[in-house]
Order: structure tokens, then C-alpha cells, then sequence
């Protein structure tokens, strides 16, 4: 974990530590947030306002009605657990649900959003025993509560994971902070993808700049004064979007907590976190195309079979999210193959670097999102592999800040006398098969560099060849060709031509 992660883990942990205390005396808390809002007063009209009758025989002249306006379409879908328990209330006896949720800040949040991203979207109740589970009726599912959340059956598990590979979106935050909602949740949210990282979001993320650009939010606990900290969500990705955003903080949109804070709560500010819920609803929404074709699995008529004389690439797994592309080096590698002599395969092996397999791979790809770090022992590995002549290709998936970092820092302990340097414009990765003097970049680096222009790959040197060919910016997302909205890397077209330049100088040199 880098240090910018670990400055505002420790701010949040400190903001978190106090409501522990208070958890004690749970049973007991009532959170202010779900008090019934005050019903407005009726209106009342006499008699002699009333439209008067028409006077006889005269017959009413047909008007025209105004048509109804159609339902505005369902973007996020409020989840209310049916379960039922019964409490004693001034005495009686009465049903009460076992799960208690309000809908104060969805409210707020969906009201805000479609004036401000000119959208017309509404957020609607449902029991997911009763949903259909298809993402292109309700993109992203919200859960908030503040007691214990229910444990989910594993009919309902599986159906939530397929939900989500599928291109779904799932939004959990504890509402106030409560203790007893974020453990019941962690719970929930690792049964769902028990092999996937949930992990603190890098402050690049687009989830703090797709609409607004967040660099800190105000957070209340109990009474005390606001204080600044960097925003602070968790997730899962599939591929590189957030499927899965947990918030340990009370997302609040709906309460004037400057006005009437919570005691035994931990809240943003009402206006930090309405801004934070329109960039996830607009990230969520311009994401829609790319998650439901990422869902989709592409099968290769040679996967499985031997690979005999062909290529094949090893894909290095390391402890970040270490295959937010997994599309990207199949699809690669059926270009060449249609498009090239060199000989493939169409499949991907992963390998670990601890392992001696590696060695068998001439060429070895490593990509992800977020930090990482190698043991001592992989460090060793691949030290030998590249002083073997082999080498490794790898790119920042996205043009992530995180894993650009990591790379760097984790490459001066496999290689420590050779540098990165920007490859130069003659070498001839530029030259084979494709000739690539200038390329084009996707959106999100032409709104920062319009004027760049020229490739971006750097490398290490291993006596007089290029044995590490790594782009900061992404490659795979470009070879995936799926259109992914925040990819800071290159054109799909120039992604591929690179991508194929790199493998032939790797396989003749």
C-alpha cells in the first residue's frame, strides 16, 4: 500500500476508532436519519372556489388533455430485505423490518444528479428475491443501513456475482459509520468475490474527478468540528471499473450534519458527498457499454490445445489487480495472427514468479491498477530471467498513477544498476512490423497533453538490448477494444500497432 493510502487510511481509522466505544451501547441507538419527515399540511378548499357548472343546455367544449410524460427510466435500485422482525412499540406487539434503511440521501442524490448532468433517472425499492438480476433494467444496486446487514443465501451470492460480471454495480455504505453494519457488510461483500482485492480506491480514480474534482471531503464525527481528508472509498474491479464500491463513511447526502450533527456517527458533509454521488453515478453510467462487453467471455478456438512451435505469453500475477484486462492479450494475439508470420498461441498462462515456470516463457506481460509488491524471492526470479535474455512487457493499465508508481519502485529491486529511459524514436520497436512515427491517445490524455503526439514507451537496457518494454500509459485496454471511457493510454488502433512491434523486437532479439 502506498503512502498517500496509508496517510488517509490512518485519518479514517482515527475518524472510525470512536464509534467502536459508542457500539457497545448499539441496541439502543437511533439514528436521527431515519425519523419520519414531517407530513405537509392538507389544503383545503371551500365550496365557492370550486369550478362552477356550465349553465344548461350548453355542452362542454372537448379540450385536449396534456398528455402524461413517460417514467422517467430506473438507474439505481434501493434494496429493502424482506426479512420481518416483531418489537414492542408503546406497548403493542408490531412488525418491524429486521433490516431498517432510509431513503433520505438517494433522494437527495438522484435529484441533484439529474439537474446537474441533465439526466432524467429515478431510483426504485426492490427485494432481490424478486429481482430479475439483469443489469440492463437497473444498473447499479444501493445498499445503506446501520444495524447488522442480513446474511445473503448463496442462491443470492451467485446471482449478485453474475449481476455484477454482467455489468452491474453494486453501492454499500454505513450509514452514520456504524460498526455493525460495516462488519455484517465486509462479510457480505468478500462471500461475493472471496479471490477479488477490496482495497482503498487511488485518489486518480475517476470515481473523485468524473464530474467534480474531489481532492478532499469533510468529515464530522459526533459533535467535533469537520475536518479535511482525502476522499475515501473501497473496491472491487472487474476489469478496470469499480463493480463494487464500499464506503465505511456515511455517504450523506440528505442531512444538514452541519446543522444537527449525530452523536455516535461519522458523516461527510452533505455537499462533499452529493458531489462524490454524482461522480459515481456518472462514472457508472459511462462505463454501461464497456462492463456489459467486458461480462461478456470470448472463447479462442485454440485455447487448451498444445502449444507445440507457437508462441505463447505467461501473464505475471503479482498481489495488486494484477488482470484488469484480461481481454487484452488474446485479442492481441489473434491480430498477429491474422495479420503477421509470427507464430501464436491463442491463450494466456499465468505464471508466478516464485515459480521456476516462468522460465519457460520468452516473453512474460504484467499489468494492474493498483500497488503491489514483489517478495524477495520473485525479485530474484525475474533478476534471472532478464539477465537470461528474456523479456518482460508491461504496461499501466488505464494510465494508472498507482501501478506506474509500483512498477517503477518494484523494478529498481529486480534490476538496481539499470534505469527506465523513454525509448528513443529510431529504436526499432518503431520500426518492425509497423513504421510509428506519431500516434493518436484516447480522450483522457489528449484533454491533459493535446499536443503530444509521439510514443510514450520506456525501457531497460540489458547488455545493449531492450529487455523490459513498459508503457505508462495503457496498452491493453486499446488491444481489449472495449471502449473504456477513462483509459489514459493510446488509441485502440496505435495500442495494437505498438503491441505488435513489442512482441516481434522481443522475439528477434
Amino acid at each position: 500500500m502506498n503512502s498517500t493510502v496509508k496517510n488517509f487510511c490512518a485519518l479514517l481509522l482515527g475518524a472510525l476508532m470512536m464509534t467502536t466505544l459508542a457500539d457497545a451501547a448499539s441496541a439502543a441507538w437511533k439514528n436521527p436519519k431515519a425519523q419520519p419527515h414531517p407530513k405537509a399540511k392538507p389544503q383545503r378548499r371551500t365550496a365557492a372556489e370550486s369550478i362552477p357548472p356550465l349553465p344548461l343546455p350548453a355542452t362542454p367544449l372537448r379540450r385536449s388533455e396534456r398528455k402524461r410524460q413517460p417514467a422517467p427510466p430506473n438507474l439505481v435500485g434501493m434494496v429493502n430485505f424482506s426479512e420481518r422482525k416483531f418489537i414492542l412499540k408503546e406497548g403493542k406487539r408490531v412488525a418491524a423490518s429486521a433490516f431498517p434503511t432510509t431513503v433520505i440521501d438517494i433522494e437527495r442524490l438522484i435529484s441533484y444528479a439529474n439537474s446537474r448532468l441533465n439526466i432524467r433517472y429515478k431510483y426504485v425499492p426492490i427485494q432481490l428475491e424478486k429481482f430479475s438480476w439483469d443489469p440492463r433494467t437497473l444498473p447499479l444496486l444501493y445498499v445503506t443501513g446501520w444495524t447488522p446487514m442480513p446474511k445473503l443465501s448463496d442462491e443470492t451470492i451467485a446471482s449478485l456475482k453474475r449481476y455484477l460480471m454482467d455489468g452491474g454495480t453494486l453501492v454499500i455504505h454505513a450509514q452514520c459509520g456504524r460498526k455493525e453494519f460495516r462488519t455484517t457488510a465486509l462479510t457480505e461483500i468478500r462471500r461475493i468475490f472471496p479471490n477479488r482485492q477490496l482495497a482503498a480506491i487511488d485518489t486518480d480514480s475517476p470515481l473523485f474527478s468524473a464530474y467534480y474534482p474531489i481532492k478532499t471531503m469533510r468529515v464530522r464525527q459526533d459533535s467535533k468540528p469537520f475536518r479535511d481528508m482525502k476522499p475515501y472509498l473501497e473496491a472491487i474491479y472487474l476489469g478496470c471499473r469499480p463493480a463494487i464500491i464500499y464506503s465505511p463513511i456515511d455517504l450523506n447526502c440528505g442531512w444538514d450534519v452541519a446543522k444537527n450533527p449525530i452523536e455516535g456517527g461519522v458523516l461527510y458533509h452533505q455537499n462533499d458527498a452529493v458531489k462524490l454521488g454524482v461522480n459515481i453515478i456518472t462514472s457508472v453510467l459511462a462505463n454501461m457499454q464497456y462492463a456489459r462487453a467486458w461480462g461478456v467471455q470470448k472463447i479462442y478456438h485454440q485455447q487448451g490445445k498444445p502449444s507445440r512451435d507457437q508462441l505463447v505469453i505467461g501473464q505475471i500475477i503479482h498481489n495488486g489487480d494484477w488482470d484488469p484486462t484480461n481481454h487484452g492479450l488474446p485479442n492481441l494475439m489473434k491480430y498477429i495472427a491474422k495479420n503477421t508470420t509470427l507464430k501464436v498461441q491463442f491463450k494466456r498462462e499465468v505464471v508466478e514468479l516464485g515459480s521456476g515456470k516462468l522460465f519457460k516463457y520468452p516473453v512474460l506481460y504484467m499489468t494492474g491498477l493498483r500497488d503491489f509488491k514483489f517478495t524477495d524471492a520473485e525479485v530474484v526470479q525475474l533478476r534471472k530471467y532478464l539477465l537470461g535474455g528474456n523479456v518482460l512487457i508491461a504496461d499501466s493499465a488505464a494510465g494508472r498513477k498507482a501501478f506506474d508508481v509500483a512498477f517503477r519502485r518494484e523494478m529498481k529491486r529486480v534490476m538496481p544498476k539499470h534505469k527506465i529511459d523513454r525509448i528513443a524514436g529510431d529504436s526499432q520497436i518503431y520500426q518492425m512490423p509497423y513504421a510509428v512515427r506519431t500516434v493518436n491517445y484516447s480522450d483522457m490524455v489528449k484533454a491533459t497533453s493535446p499536443n503530444l503526439t509521439a510514443p510514450t514507451l520506456e525501457g531497460i537496457k540489458i547488455d545493449g538490448q531492450i529487455g523490459v518494454i513498459y508503457s505508462p500509459l495503457g496498452l491493453g485496454n486499446g488491444w481489449e477494444q472495449l471502449g473504456f471511457a477513462y483509459n489514459r493510454g493510446y488509441s485502440d488502433a496505435d495500442a495494437i500497432r505498438l503491441g505488435v512491434n513489442a512482441l516481434a523486437y522481443a522475439m528477434t532479439h
